[in-house]
C-alpha cells in the first residue's frame, strides 16, 4: 500500500510539473515582442471546424472560426457591426474597434473595408467570431498606410499581411 501512495505522490508531482511549465511557456521574457498566434500553413477548406481546421477562401485568405454562429450570414449589401483587433505579423496592434468605443459597421461587399474583409464575412453567420490572416494584396497592398501624425513612417508597412480577430455582432 505505501508503494502504491508514493507512486500516486509521484504521478501527482509529475503533473504538477508538467502543468507550471506549460502554464509559464507562453510567458513572454522581459524585453521580447507581444506574442500572436503563427500564421497557419494548411490549405484545409473542410468545414469541420471542431478540429480548428483554418479554412482558406478563393484568394488566400485564412481563417479559423473561434467561435461559429447561428445567426444570417453576412451577405453582400448586408449591413454588418463587427468588433476587430487587427495586429501586425510582430505582434503589435495597429488598430481595434475597442479604441473607438463601438463596434465598426458597414455594409459588406461594396468596398468599405478591405477586400480581404468584404471576401472573408460572407461566409460568416452572426455570432461568429474568427481568427483571420489577410493576405497583403488583400489588405493594404504595396501602399501600406502612412501615419497621420508622421508622414515618414507606416501604421502598416507595405506588403504587409495582417492578422485579425473579428466577431460579427449583427447582420441587418
Amino acid at each position: 500500500m505505501k508503494q502504491a501512495a508514493g507512486i500516486t505522490r509521484s504521478v501527482s508531482s509529475l503533473w504538477l510539473v508538467l502543468l507550471l511549465l506549460i502554464a509559464t511557456a507562453g510567458r513572454a521574457q522581459p524585453g521580447a515582442k507581444p506574442a500572436v498566434p503563427s500564421i497557419p500553413t494548411a490549405s484545409a477548406t473542410g468545414t469541420d471546424t471542431t478540429r480548428l481546421v483554418p479554412q482558406v477562401t478563393q484568394n488566400g485568405v485564412r481563417f479559423l472560426f473561434r467561435e461559429r454562429g447561428t445567426g444570417p450570414l453576412a451577405q453582400p449589401g448586408r449591413r454588418v457591426a463587427v468588433r476587430y483587433t487587427g495586429f501586425l505579423p510582430d505582434g503589435h496592434i495597429f488598430d481595434a474597434s475597442e479604441a473607438a468605443g463601438r463596434a465598426l459597421r458597414f455594409r459588406v461587399g461594396r468596398g468599405e473595408v478591405i477586400p480581404g474583409w468584404d471576401e472573408l464575412l460572407p461566409l460568416l453567420p452572426e455570432g461568429s467570431r474568427v481568427r483571420a490572416w489577410i493576405p497583403a494584396a488583400l489588405a493594404y497592398g504595396a501602399a501600406g498606410v502612412r501615419d497621420p501624425d508622421d508622414d515618414s513612417r507606416f501604421v502598416i508597412p507595405p506588403d504587409t499581411e495582417l492578422l485579425f480577430e473579428l466577431q460579427i455582432l449583427s447582420v441587418r
